[in-house]
């Protein structure tokens, strides 16, 4: 809960989102409180020795790998109970391992001098036909996720642009079931994607040729996304599920217009574009979210084994959701407030 002692509640608000975790209080410190680059570094400089970073860099194997496998851990029994419907799927492999670190903000540094990228090309496979990591496999949000992780790390992934390319919808988006047949993109691999996209661009600072063909690609995505409102059928004009607003952290592969509202406040940034009007709707559904207390609430947790918890059990006040919905409407009405 929000501290009571402080008498500004945008204090008290802001007290208790820097009483966290490296991972989360440097961002806070950079986004929200605007502090000087120089303590909102420091801060997170810390990741790699203590918290939550330092924990799962502890946890890495000595073959470069987490939990023994690339996307699942080793052994996982896919006839088993732990894969049953509602049971969720582990989150401790190196995939899911690596996607946390670069988002909280870890120095690849850190990694690269364990030669992390080195040890998962040699080691770890794909548990889809054995294929080798760095080439990424058939689904496009593991494709994502090892398009961005390999530009962090330093690993050969350009051949995954092209891979993108070839593979994008006759609507503009991604579905990762295009290989069971579908030809109508999806809300969570569109957006798990273009993340993916961006993270790459901001990473590699791709040169003009090559930064053409990824904002083409990226944009392509945005615009399947915007049509429709961040949250509704283009057919229609229904909601396309309730999972587009309840919100969970970590976002793991899911939807959610607070997901896909941070993503394109990044993009704008890197664009130098102002917020497009047609995510109004989103965001709004990101305000009226927000608790009397200033808060956002973890609505559901996604089932499955972790390492450790790095959020609030479903129904308490969340440091991140707050954070994240915190910094999507300062982003919003900073650019409303522009206009007028």
């Amino acid at each position: 809960m929000v501290d009571d002692a402080a008498s500004d509640p945008a204090d008290r608000l802001l007290g208790w989102l820097l009483d966290s975790d490296p991972t989360l209080r440097w961002q806070v410190e950079r986004d929200l409180q605007h502090a000087p680059p120089a303590v909102w570094e420091a801060t997170r400089a810390r990741i790699a020795t203590e918290g939550f970073g330092a924990r799962l860099l502890a946890l890495q194997d000595p073959d470069g790998q987490w939990a023994g496998g690339a996307f699942f851990p080793a052994g996982f029994d896919f006839d088993g109970p732990e894969a049953a419907a509602g049971a969720g799927q582990p989150w401790t492999a190196t995939t899911w391992v690596l996607n946390s670190l670069r988002e909280w903000g870890m120095d690849p540094g850190v990694l690269r001098e364990g030669r992390t990228a080195e040890l998962i090309d040699r080691n770890s496979r794909w548990e889809y036909d054995d294929l080798p990591y760095w080439g990424g496999e058939v689904d496009c949000c593991i494709n994502a996720f090892t398009l961005a992780n390999g530009a962090w790390l330093g690993a050969d992934v350009n051949g995954l642009v092209g891979w993108f390319a070839e593979h994008r919808l006759p609507d503009g988006g991604w579905n990762c079931e295009w290989v069971e047949g579908s030809t109508r993109s999806s809300f969570h691999s569109t957006l798990n994607v273009v993340k993916g996209l961006l993270a790459y661009e901001e990473i590699t600072g791709a040169g003009a040729g090559e930064l053409q063909r990824l904002r083409e690609l990226r944009h392509s995505g945005e615009e399947y996304l915007l049509r429709r409102g961040l949250l509704r059928r283009l057919s229609t004009g229904e909601q396309v599920a309730p999972w587009a607003t309840r919100f969970a952290y970590p976002f793991r592969w899911t939807f959610s217009v607070l997901n896909a509202t941070d993503h394109l406040r990044r993009a704008g940034a890197r664009d130098g574009t102002p917020p497009d009007p047609r995510a109004g709707e989103a965001v709004e559904v990101v305000r009226a979210a927000r608790q009397p207390d200033g808060t956002w609430v973890q609505e559901r947790r996604h089932p499955g084994r972790v390492w450790f918890e790095v959020d609030v059990p479903t129904g308490e006040p969340s440091p991140w959701l707050t954070f994240y919905a915190l910094r999507v409407l300062a982003w919003w009405d900073a650019s409303s407030t522009t206009s007028q």
